[in-house]
């Protein structure tokens, strides 16, 4: 398919327009017109990118790219590097961060609680962000953690009574927990996101609800690759996901 028709596809599809965001949305470095596969990844490090030329794809899907909001405007450095790399071999760069994190079936939150079998019943937080739901079976807090664990392949953090029973749990996926106080407001068990400071666990002990930091990378490394294998049935495009391990 043409460039221009897969940007198109993925703005309208994402709806980038109604997102307020940290940086841009959609096409960010443009390579090659014709696009016959692509490589997916959390974030468009340099590896992800040595990766995709050894792949021999054309496009790069990423959920981190670049030009976030207050960083240095000049392109050296780091980001010369990976710029000047992405240039020189033609591939295109398509970077979704919160449109990506939201929609509905595609979305690194949506793909999290697929994974993990949560029930969404409600959304919170700024552009409705985060997700109320529940577990389909209640469990003491310690097997939610197991379960966790195994599912995306990376211990979590919990902070908590082990043995509290878990219902009622809210969830967003990388770097969230700033919506904690609103999460505690909707009267939840546990609170889930990728990562946690050294006030949190502060927060977590005096409230009484739970927080689990399951991996800001480790929860985020799904929406992505849900959106390739997407473009690949649509469109009959070749798609690789790359797993760039991450321990954060």
């Amino acid at each position: 398919m043409f460039r221009n028709e897969l940007e198109n596809y993925l703005n309208q599809l994402l709806d980038i327009s109604r997102f307020r965001d940290y940086c841009p949305n959609g096409l960010q470095v443009e390579g090659r017109d014709r696009i016959h596969k692509i490589v997916t990844g959390v974030t468009a490090s340099l590896e992800l990118l040595e990766t995709a030329i050894a792949c021999k794809a054309d496009t790069v899907l990423v959920h981190h790219g670049y030009f976030w909001r207050g960083e240095d405007a000049c392109i050296t450095g780091m980001k010369g590097r990976r710029i000047a790399m992405l240039i020189k071999n033609e591939l295109n760069l398509f970077a979704y961060h919160l449109p990506l994190d939201i929609h509905p079936q595609l979305g690194n939150n949506a793909q999290l609680a697929k994974r993990l079998e949560f029930v969404e019943t409600g959304r919170f937080g700024e552009q409705d962000i985060a997700i109320r739901g529940e577990l389909i079976k209640a469990m003491p807090l310690h097997a939610l953690g197991a379960k966790i664990s195994l599912s995306l392949a990376r211990e979590p953090l919990v902070v908590g009574n082990s043995d509290r029973t878990i219902k009622k749990i809210a969830w967003c996926t990388g770097a969230a927990q700033s919506y904690f106080d609103a999460a505690i407001a909707q009267g939840i068990d546990v609170f889930i996101t990728g990562e946690i400071s050294e006030q949190t666990v502060h927060a977590a002990r005096e409230s009484g609800v739970a927080f689990i930091a399951a991996g800001h990378h480790a929860t985020e490394r799904y929406g992505v690759q849900a959106l390739g294998e997407h473009l690949a049935r649509e469109f009959g495009i070749q798609h690789q996901f790359v797993d760039i391990d991450n321990p954060v």
